[in-house]
This record gives structure tokens, C-alpha cells and sequence, in this order.
């Protein structure tokens, strides 16, 4: 606690020295791109694939190396900063140093060997660096480990009910007399593996009726086993253990958010109580005194924190009356940093002339933000329309007349809005708004872009459809163009929110329900990053050992038996479907066959696939990463959006002002949307936690 390691502290929190490590971070997860095998292709079909650049030995060893030494100095400030009888204490720092050490040893060897290594265990390592520096990522990933229980007993009864039906499965469908019974018994139910992979693969219906199909065309009562079986295992088990994900998913990690409020309060006291010493040093009880303004002042501008929470906290610090600040008052100046503070827009331009007042007033109201959406869903229906017109038209057949015309009129509406607002708003009240940021960039790349086609293809006349002159051909520019302004179209989305302002009765309805959409997506995306950081972490680690033990196993159909011809290959199988590109020869390949594999579409054809390929056993990895990826990540993807909707539904049953609650959704901090449920800790429960802090030793 001396002024030496406070420095550094803060130093070390400071948002160069985290963005430094968030760098590095994403480094050495990229570096998996790179490195042998080499992603650096244009196609990952093994039929076309050509051979990809390899980084020569030392290259991204040398990076990597970079990577782990600031590591190494990441987890030596924490080990200082918070001691070593802390520090062995903290199972997430001990394991950190235990991958530090892995993972130099690792890279040893692989020099020693000069690159050649059959496999680098450093690279299963690599995600712990991203999960050990996000607290939200812990705190789920405990969620995840505290209902690991609750999911093993519904799993179990999944277990069991695959079992029973596999054994029904076998026993019903093993006749000889029965052509229906005799092909399914030889397609799905052959022995014991096969029907399990079977039951295991409907469970998701993914092989749906495809299954049930030839005895239910010999017999309609077969189709009573196969309903059964959907019925208890897809429809009631799998939506239990949704149910269950949710309730721990809520519970654990509300119990995480309040120990991390405490923790918050906790710091806020302390530093109430630090600031009252001062205030009153030598005084029986200075805590009882309070704080002086200018002392909070002088501490609040040495502080690292942005302007904007400076500002906001100081100017409620300056509307109070005179006096010292109480605890509570303290504490009020502290929640502004669980606010988002919401930027006044800079001022409009003045302007004399009565008729620039009147244009400024019209194009700088609201309607006429709703003309340009209309404007812009125009275009889309336009753009719709020649698509449906030109379907079964060859891009070299096709005349663009009429949509060149009528891109050129959007376009331009779109840069006459641009400038009318720029107009009415003034330069900076114009880019204050994000929207307009994002109106205004695509309506001048949508210009630059119309300029270029016409002064290469000329204006637009009947039979527009020269040769491809320059870089894009007039079609390709067509495209793009149609691709920004479908992009552009996205800014209805913000719009949906402003709509909760209209007062009419018959729209008041739709328009709460369109705004708690659109807020509900736009939270997700805020809150994304500990869920996205889990799925980063389980793809990287299951791509990596997909890569150790896949590599290679799908070949070329000229280089295979296994891979038959196109014509001759069973209809529905990994040939016949030319599923190549899917496969694990490298990194990104992997990452896409994931992604297949989760969506669980077919996924009975990669399951047949690798069994052909690469053996029997292959089907343990793709069963485990179903569990992890759709069975319990998607269901924590479930759970929070099930939770963010239904949180902001019961805050807007109680029909508050609609304006006002805009208002104070738009203050919330950035975390997750459980904030305002949280239990503010009791004052008893804070003097006992500070009495028996070991590093709270003030003078008395």
C-alpha cells in the first residue's frame, strides 16, 4: 500500500498498459491462422485447396515469444501488486503461471526441433490468456461448473432414454420377412454403435423423417417409436435442460454481480473513510465528519477517469449546497460511474434569414429522418423487385437501365439529405449523432462509387452492359453498390427506439414492442463479450485437437477409395453433398466445420464421414463438442436473451412514461442487464467487512 506500488497500480491499469495486453491476447490466438498448417488460402476445398505459404521457422516463434514476455510481466506486477500470500490464494494465478511455464517449454522445444514438432501443446493453452483476463468470463464459467450437477442428472435421464429406445429400436427392427424392417435394421439399427449414433444424431432431428421413413412406409404404427421418442427426448429433456441452464445461469451469476457491487461499495466506503481522516486527522471519530468538497475535487482531478464523468460528477458535487459530504452524499457522487452519460449534442447554427430559420426547423425535425427511411426502403423494394425480375437472367443478358436510373436518383437523395442536415444541425451537431456518422460514410462511398461506374460505363441508356472495362466489371460495381445501399438500409434499426415516442393510442402498442426489440438486440451485442469469449475459447480448443486429430484424413476423391466419385456416391453422403471444404487441414477450415457440426443440419453426414475416414472413434469429438457447443453454450445463449427480454417486459408493464424510461435505459452502465435488481449491501454489513480489511489502517 505505499505510494511506490499505488503508482504502479494505477499504471498498470491504465488503458494503455490493458489495451497493450488485450493486443498481445489477440496476437497469439491469430497467431493459430498462421502457423503450420497455414490458413493463408483462398479456398479450403481439398479438391482445389493449392499449397498454402508457410511462415519460415522462427517467425511466429519469435512473435509468440514477444506474446508470453509480457505475460510473464502481466502476472509478475499482479504477484507484486497484491502479494505473495495472495497470490497462492488465487487459483486463476496459479494456473496462470502454470501455463506460462508449459508454454515456454513447449517453445523450446519446438526451436530444438527446428519447427517440426507433431504437436504443440502450448496452442490448447492459448485461450486461458483470454478467460483469465475478463472477471465476467470466471464469474460465467463458475455458472457453468455450479450447474454442472443440475445438467448431469437431466443428462443422465437423456442417457437413459437413448439407451431403452436403442434396444426397442434393435428389437423391433430386426425381421427378415419385412423389406422395410430388413433396410431399416441394415441403414440405421445394424449393431449397437450405429443405432445409438442413430437415436443420438433425431434427438437433435437432424435426420428427421429420414429415418422413420422405410418401415413407416411398410407399417404406419412404426411411426408411433419414432414420435415417442422426439416427443419425451427432443421436446420435454432438451427443453428441461434449457429450463435448468436458465435458472442456474440466473442464479449463480446474480449471486457473482451482487459480491461484485459489494466489492464496489466496499471501495467506495473505504475511500470515504480515508478522505474523512484527512478531513478531521487527530479526531476521536473523523469518519462521523465527513469529507470537504475540495478535497474530493483535488483527488478527483489526479484520478485516471474521462473527462465526461469528471464533468458530470463535478457539476453535482457544485449544485449541492456548502458543507461536508455525508456517506450517503459520497456514495451518490459515486454512482455517476455506473452511468453511461449521455453527451449534449452541440448547438444549432443561428441564422438570420426567417426562410434558413423555416428550412433549418423542417429538416431538422424528426420526420424527416422517417422520409429518409422511407427513401431507403424504397430503394430495398427496388433493388427486391429487379432481383425477383432478373432471376433467371444471365448477368452478361441483363439490362441495368432502369436500376442504374433509379440508383442514381437514391443516390442522390441521399447526398441532398446528408447536406441538408449538415445544414440544419451545423458540421459537429451533424457528426454527433452515430447514425448520421453511418449515413454519411456510406452515402459517400455510395457516390465515389456511382461517379466511378458512370465516368468508366457512361451514363445509363437501353442495353446498359459493356464489357468489363478497369478493375469490376459494370455488373460487380451494379453489386456493390446494391450491397452498401441493403447495408444502409440498417439504419431503421436505431429509429425503432425513437419510435416509443409517438403518443397515438393505436400506435402505442407496436411501437413498445418494436423498441424493446431493437433495444433487447442492441443490449446483446453490448454484453456479448463474456459469451463471446467462451465461445472463442471452446472453438479455439476443440479446432486445435480437431487439427491434431483430423489433419489430413479427408482427401482429394482422385487420391482416395474412400471418396468416391460424385455420380456413384450414395445419395446424401459427404461426397455426393461435396462437403470437401469442410474438414480440418487447418485453423479457419476447422472453425467452419465447427460451425456446421453446431448448427446440427446434417450433422449426421460428418459424424458418417470421419467414421469412414478417420475410424469409429471419431464420433466421440463430435458428440462432446455438440454437448459443449449447442447443448450448453447455446442454451447460456438462450438464457441471456431470455433474461435481458423478459427483464425489460416487466419494466415496461407497469406502463411508465415512455420518454423517461428511454431516458434512464439510455444512462445504464455496459454490463449485463441485472443491474437495477441488485441488493444494495446494509450499512451494518459494510463497517463489519471494512473493520476486518487487513489493509485499512487509518489513524485514529
Amino acid at each position: 500500500m505505499d505510494a511506490r506500488s499505488l503508482w504502479l497500480h494505477r499504471r498498470y491499469y491504465s488503458s494503455t498498459s490493458q489495451w497493450i495486453l488485450s493486443f498481445t491476447i489477440f496476437l497469439i490466438l491469430a497467431l493459430a491462422f498462421v502457423e503450420t498448417p497455414s490458413s493463408l488460402t483462398r479456398t479450403s476445398d481439398v479438391r482445389y485447396r493449392p499449397d498454402p505459404w508457410e511462415a519460415p521457422c522462427g517467425l511466429t516463434e519469435g512473435i509468440e515469444a514477444l506474446c508470453l514476455l509480457v505475460f510473464v510481466a502481466d502476472v509478475s506486477v499482479k504477484s507484486y501488486l497484491i502479494g505473495w500470500a495472495q497470490f497462492r490464494r488465487n487459483p486463476w494465478l496459479l494456473a496462470y503461471l502454470v501455463v506460462l511455464v508449459v508454454s515456454l517449454l513447449d517453445w523450446v522445444v519446438s526451436l530444438s526441433l527446428v519447427c517440426q514438432e507433431p504437436l504443440r501443446v502450448r496452442r490448447l493453452l492459448r485461450p486461458f490468456f483470454l478467460m483469465q483476463n475478463s472477471s465476467m468470463m470466471k464469474k460465467t464459467l463458475k455458472c457453468i461448473r455450479r450447474s454442472l450437477p443440475e445438467m448431469a442428472s437431466v443428462g443422465l435421464l437423456l442417457a437413459v432414454h437413448l439407451c431403452l429406445f436403442t434396444v426397442f429400436g434393435m428389437l423391433l427392427f430386426t425381421g427378415e420377412k419385412d423389406a422395410g424392417q430388413d433396410r431399416e435394421r441394415l441403414t440405421y439399427f445394424f449393431n449397437l454403435p450405429e443405432a445409438l449414433t442413430t437415436l443420438l444424431v433425431l434427438l437433435t432431428t437432424a435426420n428427421n423423417p429420414d429415418v422413420m421413413i422405410p418401415v413407416y412406409s411398410r407399417n404406419r404404427a412404426y411411426a408411433i417409436f419414432f414420435i415417442a421418442y422426439t416427443l419425451i427426448g427432443s421436446l420435454f429433456l432438451m427443453n428441461l435442460m434449457t429450463a435448468i441452464i436458465y435458472n442456474q445461469f440466473r442464479g449463480y451469476l446474480m449471486m457473482s454481480l451482487q459480491t461484485s457491487l459489494l466489492r464496489r461499495r466496499l471501495g467506495t466506503r473505504a475511500a470515504y473513510k480515508v478522505l474523512s481522516s484527512v478531513t478531521a486527522e487527530g479526531e476521536a471519530h473523523p469518519e462521523r465528519l465527513g469529507v470537504k468538497p475540495e478535497d474530493f475535487l483535488k483527488v478527483l482531478q489526479k484520478v485516471q477517469l474521462d473527462s465526461d464523468h469528471k464533468q458530470a460528477i463535478t457539476e453535482k458535487l457544485h449544485s449541492r449546497s456548502g458543507g461536508l459530504l455525508s456517506a450517503d452524499e459520497f456514495q451518490k457522487l459515486f454512482d455517476e460511474f455506473d452511468k453511461r452519460v449521455i453527451k449534449e449534442h452541440p448547438p444549432r447554427p443561428q441564422y438570420q434569414s426567417p426562410f434558413l430559420r423555416n428550412t433549418q426547423f423542417v429538416f431538422g425535425h424528426h420526420y424527416f429522418d422517417y422520409l429518409g427511411n422511407l427513401m431507403a426502403l424504397g430503394n430495398l423494394v427496388t433493388i427486391c423487385v429487379f432481383l425477383v425480375l432478373d432471376a433467371h437472367v444471365l448477368p452478361k443478358d441483363r439490362d441495368d437501365f432502369v436500376l442504374g436510373i433509379l440508383n442514381c436518383i437514391f443516390i442522390l437523395y441521399y447526398l441532398l439529405e446528408m447536406l441538408l442536415k449538415v445544414f440544419s444541425l451545423g458540421l459537429r451537431g451533424y457528426l454527433s449523432y452515430p447514425s448520421n456518422v453511418f449515413d454519411g460514410l456510406l452515402t459517400i462511398v455510395l457516390l465515389v462509387l456511382e461517379i466511378s461506374t458512370l465516368a468508366v460505363y457512361g451514363f445509363p441508356h437501353r442495353g446498359w452492359k459493356p464489357a468489363m472495362l478497369g478493375l469490376l466489371s459494370l455488373w460487380d460495381m451494379t453489386r456493390l453498390v446494391n450491397v452498401l445501399i441493403v447495408f444502409r438500409f440498417l439504419r431503421i434499426i436505431p429509429s425503432m427506439k425513437v419510435c416509443v415516442q409517438v403518443r397515438r393510442v393505436t400506435a402505442l402498442l407496436l411501437s413498445q414492442l418494436m423498441s424493446l426489440v431493437a433495444s433487447t438486440i442492441l443490449d446483446l451485442i453490448k454484453n456479448m463479450r463474456a459469451f463471446g469469449g467462451i465461445l472463442v475459447v471452446i472453438y479455439y480448443v476443440f479446432a486445435i485437437i480437431g487439427i491434431s486429430l483430423f489433419r489430413g484424413v479427408v482427401v482429394a476423391p482422385r487420391n482416395s477409395s474412400l471418396a468416391s466419385d460424385n455420380g456413384s456416391a450414395p445419395c446424401g453422403s459427404f461426397e455426393q453433398l461435396e462437403y470437401w471444404p469442410n474438414n480440418f487441414d487447418d485453423f479457419a477450415a476447422a472453425l467452419v466445420t465447427l460451425w456446421d457440426v453446431m448448427i446440427v443440419n446434417n450433422w449426421q453426414v460428418f459424424l458418417d464421414a470421419f467414421r469412414r475416414y478417420a475410424g469409429p472413434w471419431s464420433e466421440v469429438y463430435f458428440v462432446l463438442w455438440w454437448l459443449v457447443s449447442s447443448v450448453i453454450w447455446v442454451n447460456l445463449f438462450l438464457a441471456l436473451i431470455l433474461e435481458n427480454f423478459l427483464h425489460k417486459w416487466d419494466r415496461r408493464s407497469h406502463l411508465q412514461p415512455l420518454t423517461e424510461e428511454r431516458e434512464d435505459t439510455s444512462e445504464m452502465t455496459e454490463e449485463l442487464p441485472f443491474r437495477d435488481v441488485l441488493e444494495e449491501p446494509t450499512e451494518e454489513e459494510l463497517v463489519e467487512k471494512l473493520s476486518r480489511h487487513p489493509h485499512l489502517q487509518l489513524c485514529r
